[in-house]
């Protein structure tokens, strides 16, 4: 489930600008770093489950959610991710029993994507995902995947605002969304993450004004897969994802009530730059780097200015 975008505004076609730096304008994640990020934070395996300690798994969204196709999808993501990746991951305690809550993760990769899902499903919750149309006419898993939670969506202009509404349903019904705010793999040279549409912004801020309080949003970082060779994965490389806290965005909240029909534009967009600027500052810890100033604009193809 990938490409997913959190595009908002005015949306245009997401067509990939482009193409993505190749495995060779990063290092890989060295085995050093990690032994750094373990003395920091417990560093666990996201492919087992309850990797964090025992908790009580969300039955209703398990039984839901086809539990036969995502026992056998979750299956073949942990075998993948094990051959292919020493995976670990810290901060899953975050991940709540219970509730709507908003996974915001970074798209380095395709392969990226997967890490997230997989670790929420072994912590017992079954988010739901907007991704892009294509993928529920691929041959053999397309339907697969919309039986595991993707919500097919249409990236062309216009679109922008449905996208945003059935996002909001879903988390108003008590269900959490991943959405993947960069809309596309990054193409910063660098892999960091770039330009984001303020979609995610107005999902947030918009779900909160409808149930009464601010919905919880979580940023999700994972770096290391940029430097698989999926031809020839061995040896294994590292892969680390942190599932960060709660980021806060009560501020952006106040007065919501005036709003009228729609969240006003400079609120959605300093939520997504408080997004894009946290999802930074992990992954410049995760990969033990100084981030470059400014970040990468998907729209000129260049670096600006924050």
């Amino acid at each position: 489930m990938t490409n997913v975008s959190a595009a908002g505004g005015t949306m245009e076609a997401m067509a990939s600008k482009g193409k993505p730096s190749p495995r060779s304008a990063v290092k890989p994640l060295s085995d050093e770093q990690v032994a750094k990020l373990a003395q920091k934070h417990h560093l666990v395996d996201p492919t087992h489950d309850f990797p964090t300690g025992p908790r009580k798994a969300n039955t209703t969204e398990i039984e839901a959610q086809n539990p036969k196709a995502t026992h056998r999808l979750l299956t073949g993501c942990d075998v993948v991710l094990r051959n292919h990746s020493k995976v670990k991951a810290w901060g899953l305690e975050h991940v709540p029993e219970t509730g709507p809550f908003i996974t915001a993760a970074t798209h380095v990769t395709m392969y990226d994507v997967f890490v997230p899902m997989v670790s929420m499903f072994h912590q017992g919750r079954r988010p739901r995902y907007m991704a892009k149309a294509e993928m529920a006419k691929w041959p053999l898993i397309g339907k697969w995947f919309q039986l595991v939670g993707m919500q097919p969506v249409q990236r062309r202009a216009g679109k922008a605002k449905a996208i945003e509404e059935t996002s909001v349903e879903i988390l108003t019904s008590g269900r959490p969304l991943t959405v993947w705010p960069e809309g596309t793999v990054t193409r910063d040279p660098q892999k960091w993450p770039m330009s984001m549409k303020n979609g995610v912004g107005v999902i947030a801020l918009e779900s909160s004004r409808r149930l009464g309080y601010q919905v919880p949003l979580y940023c999700a970082v994972t770096w290391g897969a940029a430097s698989i060779n999926h031809w020839w994965p061995w040896p294994r490389k590292n892969v680390v994802m942190c599932y960060d806290e709660a980021l806060d965005y009560a501020d952006l909240l106040d007065g919501c009530d005036s709003w009228g029909d729609e969240v006003p534009t400079d609120r959605a967009d300093e939520l997504t730059r408080r997004i894009r600027v946290r999802m930074t500052e992990i992954m410049a810890e995760i990969r033990g780097e100084q981030a470059p100033d400014g970040y990468w604009d998907y729209r000129t193809m260049s670096r600006v200015k924050d």
